[in-house]
């Protein structure tokens, strides 16, 4: 048995181009190693290296290839000089005829040859089993894991590769990560027949190779749900932050038929926090991700539907029906909506800024990035609690955390203990009054230009990232024409509605709107989207609780 390793991933592949003796060698094979590893066989060196190349794409294990020597086109040892490329710890048997030997033991130093066996061997019980049985041994001595899950080759400074890498983690979809200019990345880049040039490249757990895949495509082949089961529910729920896994928990669990959409990854603005240390039943503190996957799988567990890289850019009435349609044209209805699509991190408005996103300058934590940050310098840019919880996530390694601070202390926007943890650090600095002017490099982010508001003295530094956590947006351009919005574009609902007591516009009901409804009937908002509220996880959960009893009592009156 292959210890350590999933056997029945883990193969010993043999080539040969007689088709009789390809047989017998496999035959020998599996009667003393068909129950503990995959026998793949193939009659031409060609058609063995297109063998190998799906079983690296697919994550498969090679323990031992044996190649003849005597094949047209390609011979075993040009064969293998090839296989070592494609995977690199398989140990390699040449076999040869007697005539052949010298060619084999040319070949120790060519291809790192670790035996030749003669032809024919019988009995195989004296003349093959002990050999193989050594090489697997020693194979199984050094540290081979199976790979059953999706790998990504990407390079540093590609925006688009820590884009992916970000959907993946936050989704809690395992992958493993391959830098495009090391070994093993362009290993995988060649067995996908990808130059490079388009990245990232992502290999799925069955082998199927997506090269710079939209988050949709990426979804649906890493196995999210993308498509809606039906078409029509009792409960939409638009937003996977924790007022909509809120929603997605109540609704689900009390009976409704309830789908999530969520356009990106569920968890929001939380779901990339390193760290919540205020919330009711943690004391210890959570991390947004995990808070994310519990709330996930709660939803899940009492029948809620999760629909992930989902866009919405309509909502129509229709009579009693509220139909969501989606950015591909196709459309879902239901008897109620939760509007929970919470908000983005405003965009930075300095020079360089844009063209570096993703290359040196993120958005919100961008947790997938910190590995990379051991030993450098790093700038965060805002003073509320996402970016006092990122510096103090980043600090454990960072050389050292600089926040960067408009206002003129972190006591107007952070939480106290936040406050006095980012104090207690010995490799955390508070720089208030200070903005980024401008941003500076060429393929990443290598310098700043930092400005003091109240002198005006601009300094360059040295930077190679920098985290922007700099307010929020409501992402509700899309409700434009149907759902009353603020100045700010967020959702105005309940008693905000009939603040001058009369009702809103078009409002045919003969009572007012419910706390967190909408000036559409049967569309409610909850969290961070809906206007003056508190902006934070306890109360967007509470609210999309409140959501849904507000739900029912609309159903009932329907």
């Amino acid at each position: 048995m292959a210890q350590g390793t999933d056997a029945s991933r883990t193969v010993i592949l043999t080539v040969d181009d007689d088709p009789g003796v390809s047989r017998a060698v496999a035959r020998d094979l599996r009667r003393r190693y068909g129950e503990s590893y995959r026998i793949v066989r193939a009659e031409s060196g060609e058609s063995a290296l297109d063998a190998l190349r799906e079983l690296k794409l697919r994550g498969d294990l090679v323990a031992v290839i044996l190649a003849d020597y005597r094949m047209p086109q390609m011979n075993g040892i040009e064969f293998l000089e090839q296989a070592l490329d494609v995977h690199p710890g398989a140990r390699r048997v040449l076999l040869t005829a007697y005539a052949d030997t010298n060619a084999a033991i040319d070949a120790i130093n060519v291809v790192d040859l670790d035996h030749y066996l003669l032809k024919p061997w019988d009995p195989p019980e004296e003349k093959l089993y002990p050999v193989l049985d050594d090489l697997l041994e020693a194979w199984r001595a050094t540290d081979h894991r199976a790979v059953p899950i999706a790998k990504v080759v990407g390079h540093r400074w590609s925006a688009r590769s820590s884009d992916v890498r970000e959907f993946l983690a936050r989704n809690q979809v395992p992958y493993r990560w391959y830098s495009s200019d090391e070994p093993e990345g362009r290993r995988l880049l060649a067995c996908a027949g990808a130059d490079g040039q388009r990245l990232p490249l992502v290999i799925t757990a069955d082998g199927t190779a997506l090269v710079e895949p939209e988050d949709p495509e990426l979804a649906a082949q890493v196995g999210l749900a993308t498509t809606p089961a039906e078409d029509f529910y009792d409960l939409v729920v638009i937003g996977g932050g924790p007022a909509g896994l809120g929603a997605a928990v109540y609704g689900a669990s009390e009976g409704l038929r309830t789908v999530l959409v969520e356009r990106s990854a569920t968890g929001g603005q939380a779901g990339q926090s390193s760290r919540i240390e205020n919330y009711l039943g943690f004391p210890d503190g959570v991390s947004g991700g995990q808070l994310t996957d519990r709330a996930r799988r709660q939803a899940a567990k009492f029948g809620a539907e999760i629909l992930t890289a989902r866009e919405v850019t309509g909502l129509e009435v229709n009579g009693a029906a509220r139909t969501v349609r989606f950015s591909d044209g196709s459309a879902i209805a239901a008897h109620s909506v939760i509007l929970a699509t919470g908000v983005s991190y405003r965009q930075l408005e300095a020079p360089g800024a844009d063209d570096l996103t993703g290359r040196g300058v993120f958005y919100g934590s961008a947790l997938t990035e910190a590995a990379g940050c051991q030993g450098h310098d790093v700038y965060i840019v805002g003073g509320a609690n996402s970016a006092g919880q990122a510096a103090m996530y980043l600090a454990r390694g960072a050389k050292s955390v600089t926040l960067l601070v408009r206002g003129s202390s972190l006591s107007a926007s952070m939480s106290h203990y936040l406050i006095e943890q980012i104090m207690d650090a010995p490799n955390i600095s508070v720089r208030t009054g200070t903005v980024v002017e401008a941003t500076h490099g060429s393929d990443h982010l290598e310098q700043l230009t930092l400005r003091d508001i109240e002198s005006g003295h601009t300094e360059l530094v040295d930077a190679q990232w920098m985290f922007v956590f700099i307010g929020a947006a409501p992402l509700t351009d899309w409700l434009d024409g149907t759902v009353l919005r603020d100045k700010r574009g967020f959702i105005i609902a309940g008693p905000d509605l009939t603040a001058d007591g009369q009702p809103p516009p078009d409002w045919e009901l003969d009572r007012p709107p419910y706390h967190l409804e909408t000036n559409v009937p049967g569309v409610f908002v909850a969290g961070d989207a809906r206007a003056e509220s508190a902006k934070r996880v306890a109360s967007a959960v509470g609210e999309g609780a409140m959501a849904v009893m507000l739900v029912h009592r609309y159903l009932e009156q329907s």
